[in-house]
This record gives C-alpha cells, structure tokens and sequence, in this order.
C-alpha cells in the first residue's frame, strides 16, 4: 500500500512540476486581463505563487526522496562490499 501511494504522489507531483513548467507560457505576462480571472489573480505574482509554487515544492520533495532513496542504495553497497571483503 505504502508503494502504492508513492508512486501516486510521485505522479501527481510530476504533473504539478509539468504545470508549473507549462504555466509561464499558458498565459500572456505582459497582459493582465488573460490572467486576472485565474486563481491567485489579479497580480500576476499571485497566479504563478498560485500556480507554480506546488511544482516547486513538488520538484523539491521529490529531489529529497531520490536523494534519501540514492543515499540507502549506496549505504547498502558499501555494507555488502564490507561483508564480502572479510
């Protein structure tokens, strides 16, 4: 179950990651009114907070979670090269 949820969030972060990256280009920056009726608008600060803000903490825990997940590979790499130089 554990593996299960994992890799939902992992697809659902990759889609917010996708959204945040797509979002600059959706709307027009340098008119106010294709965004102002979006979330976070009137001010275009707030659409792309709104917007691209889960992307970036999406991009970060999943940084983190490969980082945890690389770091315990190469622990047990280096725990089996141990036992297998005794």
């Amino acid at each position: 179950m554990k593996k299960i949820l994992a890799g939902f969030g992992m697809l659902l972060g990759l889609y917010l990651i996708a959204r945040a990256a797509a979002e600059p280009f959706v709307i027009d920056v340098t008119d106010p009114a294709s965004y102002r009726l979006d979330w976070g608008g009137p001010s275009l600060a707030g659409v792309l907070l709104v917007h691209c803000g889960p992307g970036l903490v999406s991009a970060a825990l999943i940084g983190l979670g490969v980082r945890s997940w690389w770091r315990g590979r190469a622990a047990a790499r280096a725990a089996r090269a141990a036992r297998a130089g005794r």
